[in-house]
């Protein structure tokens, strides 16, 4: 159940109007208040307080209700009933969407023959996350991870392996793919991570090797036969580095790995859109769309379709990557999630879909968000100085974890180290408005208190191994509850609302803060009500038993949101 929903509605149909229902900081007060006298007195010609006198009686018709009562110059606090309480908070968490749509969701973006860094991470753990949320609700979503497989990149790539190998067959005028054997032309995986680092480097002091580059990149896109076969031998190493890191960060599968080579197949067709609307103008041999309106406040540099070179562009692959999937998948909304650099590119990119009518504009959001941070407040790096490479990020929460663990003189097995450092990790990046910069210390994120991700799976490791030691709990009539035993129901049913919220304002902080709320709820709990103590009364044992589980069924849900996994020992 909803349950801000569930009383803001039968309140707002008591009354015939729309109030406005908060929750008090302090709930000895009241577990809801609301302004309405305040807001209706002016309308009403009355005093605040005795409108709400009038109100009161009202809200005691309603059946959830225990008490309402009048506090300072008209607030009304509401106080609900246990009974109530208690049989809401009995039954699973069923949120769902009024009206189910279908998202295609690009995140992830990953680099054929680059690793992934730093960069990467905030796309990959938000986007999971959005993703597991929205399917929660009902929605369909059909994942992208819109690679970069297409573009200079892959010049600079071939251009070094050609440097390295120039008697591989992929250069020669002859090529023929049906006599060599890709096993004959090895390329391992940490052989290709240094290959465009390496051809980057040198084509920065090299203008002949770029050169080289930039003509076999065009050539590429243009069909070339050997070095097309080249290209998909490190192609296929990089799609399974890719699947190593989805793994290890615990994320759903993509439903579709489709980036910028796929997209260019339906250029031709974005091409006749463009000239049949008369969009395209030439402009130092490349061709262009302007894009800037008057109202502009910022610059607004013009769409670029295709290069001098006539290569294609980042900008058109993307304008072709919403023709193929307006065509295959008819979405309703698609979401992009990237840093807050790529900003200028969705504009210029959402501007020509609109002109085109390609899509509704209102229905392509960019996700943006911050930077990733070292305690110095400056983007991480490593200490050469570089973005510092995802895999290295996961080993480095690891061994922060692992350093803890040894000072703490415990023992814990490698998947558990793992499930830990997974948390640490993908928790400190969800608790933070995705818009903005975070801190990155792999010494505070690993803590086992306060707002953590260890702390997390450590309260729910705590409710599973009393639940375990338990065994069977069995049904038991609402008791009287305490504030403690209160709060927490009431906490675990405000999760609904906050995975709506998280959907509807796409901020994955809301489900991490509302989860640590929920343990801080859970931990109050546990000590304040002891369950499985010797002194503790059948009837009150059963009670906190029938809290426990609901709290564990609540708990485990907004972790399973989140990607995390919860180790059997801590």
């Amino acid at each position: 159940m909803n349950l801000y929903k569930y009383v803001s509605d039968a309140i707002n149909e008591k009354l015939g109007m729309t109030v406005n229902l908060e929750v008090p900081r302090n709930r000895e007060f009241g577990d809801f208040s609301t302004n309405a006298a305040m807001v209706m007195a002016k309308s009403a010609g009355k005093n605040p307080r005795e409108l709400a006198g009038d109100i009161v009686p009202k809200l005691m018709e309603l059946e959830f209700v225990a008490d309402a009562s009048i506090a300072g110059p008209g607030f009304i606090n509401i106080k609900l009933r246990d009974d109530f309480i208690w049989d809401a908070a009995s039954q699973p968490a069923q949120p769902r969407a009024a009206t189910p749509m279908t998202i295609d969701m690009d995140y992830g973006s990953y680099n054929v023959a680059k690793s992934l860094h730093i960069g990467h991470l905030r796309t990959s753990i938000v986007g999971d996350t959005l993703n597991r949320v929205a399917k929660f609700l009902g929605h369909k979503t059909i994942s992208y991870n819109h690679i970069g497989d297409w573009g200079r990149p892959m010049g600079l790539v071939i251009a070094y392996i050609e440097s390295l190998h120039p008697q591989w067959p992929f250069f020669a005028a002859d090529f023929d793919a049906a006599k060599i054997n890709p096993a004959d032309y090895p390329i391992t995986a940490a052989e290709l991570d240094t290959y465009y680092p390496a051809a980057s480097a040198r084509g920065k002091n090299d203008p002949e090797f770029l050169d080289r580059a930039r003509q076999i990149t065009a050539d590429l896109q243009n069909g070339h036969p050997g070095y097309t076969a080249l290209y998909n031998l490190f192609l296929a190493v990089s799609l399974d580095m890719m699947d190593g890191i989805i793994q290890k960060l615990n994320m759903m599968p993509f439903d579709k790995t489709l980036g910028e080579r796929n997209a260019s197949m339906h250029l031709d067709g974005v091409e006749k859109m463009l000239r049949d609307k008369n969009l395209l103008q030439a402009s130092d041999g490349a061709e262009i769309v302007p894009v800037r309106r008057d109202s502009d406040a910022e610059p607004m540099p013009p769409f670029m379709f295709y290069n001098s070179r006539g290569a294609d562009t980042y900008e058109a692959t993307d304008l072709a990557a919403i023709w193929y999937r307006k065509k295959h998948d008819n979405p309703d909304k698609i979401w992009y999630l990237t840093d807050a650099r790529q900003q200028l590119h969705f504009k210029q990119v959402f501007r020509v879909a609109e002109m085109l009518d390609l899509f509704p504009v209102e229905n392509l959001e960019h996700l943006y968000f911050g930077t990733i941070n070292g305690p110095g407040g400056q983007p991480f790096k490593t200490r050469d100085g570089n973005a510092a490479g995802l895999l290295d990020i996961i080993d480095m929460v690891g061994d922060a974890v692992r350093a803890r663990v040894a000072d703490a003189g415990k023992t814990l097995d490698n998947d558990t180290i793992e499930s830990i450092a997974l948390a640490a990790l993908k928790f400190t990046d969800l608790m933070h408005d995705v818009k903005s910069d975070y801190i990155f210390d792999p010494a505070q994120i690993t803590s086992f208190e306060g707002r953590t991700g260890p702390y997390i799976l450590y309260t729910a490791v705590r409710l599973n191994s009393v639940l375990r030691r338990a065994g069977v709990t069995t049904p038991v009539a609402a008791p009287e509850l305490s504030a403690d035993e209160r709060n927490l129901l009431i906490g675990i049913l405000d999760f609904e609302r906050v995975v709506q919220n998280t959907f509807e304002n796409r901020s994955t902080d809301l489900l991490a803060n509302y989860t640590y709320d929920l343990c801080q709820l859970v931990n109050t709990f546990y000590h304040n009500c002891p369950i499985l103590r010797d002194d503790v009364a059948p009837q009150t044992r059963a009670a906190r038993l029938h809290i426990a589980a609901a709290a564990q069924r609540t708990l485990a849900d907004a972790i399973g949101l989140m990607g995390l996994k919860i180790p059997a020992e801590m």
